[in-house]
């Protein structure tokens, strides 16, 4: 097994690192994806902040009825809000990993000839 070395390199650089610089990239994908747990979020995007809210108790007095409906209005209001803001932050991460993925790959398959031109015209 005598090749080249320049065969060699050509190989391991188009054939080797372009798989595992797509791996690394949807692992950075996913990363992000769970830890501003997106999916999570949406499910209970109209759930009370911190599961706060006041049970309703027993009889049926108006004023008490209202302070409580009010109350759980608010909780789920400042949980939505809250839940909002992260997942747009989450959803900003992932525009920006997606973008700079594709900008590191294409940086990476146009590197050889960016170097080899660098050099040509270096004169």
């Amino acid at each position: 097994m005598n090749r080249n070395i320049f065969v060699l390199y050509l190989y391991w650089h188009y054939f080797e690192m372009p798989k595992e610089i797509l791996i690394i990239w949807r692992n950075f994908i996913v990363f992000f994806y769970h830890y501003f747990s997106i999916g999570l979020l949406l499910k209970t995007l109209f759930a009370p902040w911190r599961r706060d809210i006041t049970y309703y108790g027993h009889g049926f007095d108006i004023r008490l009825y209202a302070e409580t409906f009010a109350f759980n209005l608010i909780a789920r209001g400042i949980g939505f809000l809250i839940r909002t803001v992260v997942i747009v932050a989450g959803i900003f991460v992932e525009i920006f990993v997606f973008l700079a993925g594709v900008l590191i790959f294409i940086s990476w398959l146009i590197l050889p000839i960016l170097i080899l031109s660098g050099l040509y015209y270096a004169q």
